[in-house]
């Protein structure tokens, strides 16, 4: 095989979690908690450190709504993930 006749493709780079989620700023998101609560709502902010601001947010527990609130501010280190919802 010749040298010419090897298409060279880069290799695709790695994504940086932060990167992603800056990305989806403004989309729908739903934030897991370590204590198994759960927000959803439009995702307005976030931080170096994962702090998550999120609008329009509704929580749940074990999948029954328990509250609807007009902000939310989440601190990363209880973060347990998040799902951005229009990728799925």
């Amino acid at each position: 095989m010749q040298k010419s006749d090897v298409t060279s493709t880069p290799a695709p780079q790695p994504k940086r979690p932060l990167t992603v989620l800056q990305k989806a700023t403004n989309k729908v998101v739903s934030v897991r908690l370590k204590s198994e609560i759960e927000y959803r709502g439009k995702m307005s902010n976030v931080d170096p450190y994962m702090n998550v601001i999120l609008v329009d947010a509704e929580e749940s527990e074990n999948g029954a709504p328990k509250a609807n609130y007009g902000k939310v501010v989440i601190r990363g280190n209880n973060v347990l993930y998040i799902r951005i919802e229009d990728r799925l």
